[in-house]
């Protein structure tokens, strides 16, 4: 759903005390074994420490627009290193009221069923079990919040609504193809937690991306997590910035709308590089340090609504890709950026993504390559902290290190469109690395300068333990 909620720069008390700093809790385990991240009651799945995840539009991904003929393209997408797939709403979108002529992903008309359009119940067993097949995660977009104006609900259980005053379903905003739920009934909740229970128990999915999470109370996320968890361990992403609380219990990971504006500001020379310092130290003010954010330089919304990653980033846009793979978080491809996608996805028609080519699925495959084999960049307290390198030297270059068990990276990135000048002046970033783009040993020397042209990203890796 196009988002509508602005950032808080202010958050109560409560929520500041929340927040943790410092990275210390060690990671014990490498992906492929059975354990959980856990810190104040909060458990992540273990194949979530590691992980990047991408975005599925099922409409818009071939020119069939079904879940078989996305199938096609899931060994490519394993090969190219994805880990959890996120699929866009797949249920029935609802006709009355509807918005063009396909509708909206996000005016489900029955929350147990499949989009015909998309194919049948089984197809989407099959897909889920072929992700599962090739070590990948499937996760639904899940729409709490609302449903269409002919979902049965609206006439078996009006109830179910919020209404005014003459009784008349409401709409949020100017979503005007779908009404929303009232939650202060009981039995609508309980209905809304039994949908969510039957796609985890007769699809085996593996969590939900939850629509506009924060639009919905707490406590019945973190009732339905709970009930869900019963089932078998599974991965939360609300689609929120706001609600620190979602994150307590229920949620996994939320979004960094202030990133994406940040870089978006500075691609554009409206910022320089310290304005993502100043980011992140609001960042490890606001969040714990367990908690997960989603990094990216588009998804659907952005796409759709408010331009492509190159309207956004232009010339940048690798070097900033490179960013939300590297600094603490976890990195999100949208579908279609591997193919150089270089058009906004009309949301309520059919609009194929062109995969004739694919000139950026070897980067994306190095970077997530990376994520998964060097600690340092991995997702909550498994990761290591940034140390910002030679502070102050030039505002237009973003450089700092990670390291963690042994596990280091370096990165130096041009955030300009001009030439800069960087140069190493501290000991501890000195030593023998491997460019992770360019496969060469690079041996980095205090008092180095480096010459960098505008966009330059630089990614050094080295593991001591090995």
């Amino acid at each position: 759903m196009k988002k509508r909620m602005k950032f808080l720069f202010s958050l109560p008390l409560a929520a500041l005390l929340l927040a943790i700093s410092v990275y210390s809790c060690e990671m014990k385990t490498e992906k492929t074994e059975q354990s959980t991240q856990t810190v104040e009651g909060l458990k992540h799945v273990d194949w979530s420490v590691n992980a990047n995840i991408y975005e599925v539009n099922i409409r818009q991904y071939t020119a069939e627009g079904t879940f078989n003929a996305f199938r096609g393209h899931m060994p490519r997408l394993k090969e190219m290193g994805v880990d959890i797939l996120w699929l866009m709403p797949i249920f029935p979108v609802g006709e009355l009221n509807r918005k063009g002529s396909l509708g909206s992903y996000y005016s489900i008309s029955d929350y147990k069923a499949v989009n015909p359009e998309f194919g049948t119940m089984e197809d989407i067993k099959a897909l889920v079990q072929e992700a599962h097949d090739l070590g990948m995660h499937v996760i639904l977009d899940w729409v709490a919040n609302h449903s269409s104006w002919d979902n049965p609900m609206a006439i078996e259980h009006p109830e179910y609504y919020k209404r005014n005053e003459d009784g008349t379903f409401i709409s949020p905003y100017d979503w005007t193809d779908v009404i929303a739920f009232d939650y202060s009934n009981p039995a609508m909740r309980d209905s809304m937690v039994r949908a969510m229970k039957f796609w985890v128990e007769e699809v085996n999915v593996d969590g939900y991306r939850c629509d506009v999470a924060g639009m919905v109370p707490v406590d019945f996320w973190n009732d339905a997590v709970k009930q869900l968890k019963e089932i078998k361990p599974i991965f939360m992403l609300a689609e929120d910035e706001e609600n620190i609380e979602l994150l307590e219990e229920a949620f996994d990971m939320n979004y960094s709308w202030k990133l994406f504006n940040v870089m978006r500001d500075v691609a554009k020379g409206k910022k320089n590089a310290m304005a993502l310092w100043k980011y992140l130290k609001w960042n490890d003010s606001v969040y714990a340090a367990y908690t997960y954010r989603m990094n990216f330089t588009t998804n659907h919304d952005e796409n759709s609504w408010n331009g492509t990653t190159e309207e956004m980033f232009g010339e940048g846009a690798e070097t900033f890709a490179v960013l939300t793979y590297t600094i603490p978080g976890m990195p999100l491809i949208y579908n279609g950026q591997e193919a150089g996608l270089n058009k906004r996805l009309r949301f309520f028609e059919k609009d194929t993504i062109d995969w004739t080519n694919l000139p950026y699925a070897d980067f994306y495959k190095t970077l997530n390559n990376l994520k998964t084999k060097n600690k340092a960049l991995w997702n909550g307290t498994a990761g290591g902290p940034m140390v910002q390198v030679t502070k102050g030297q030039n505002p237009n270059v973003f450089a700092f290190s990670r390291e963690k068990d042994g596990h280091k990276v370096l990165v130096i990135l041009n955030l300009s469109a001009e030439n800069q000048k960087f140069t190493i002046d501290r000991e501890m970033f000195a030593g023998t690395y491997s460019d992770v783009f360019l496969g060469q040993e690079v041996t980095v020397a205090n008092g180095q300068e480096f010459d960098l042209i505008p966009w330059k990203y630089i990614v050094l890796e080295s593991y001591s333990n090995e």
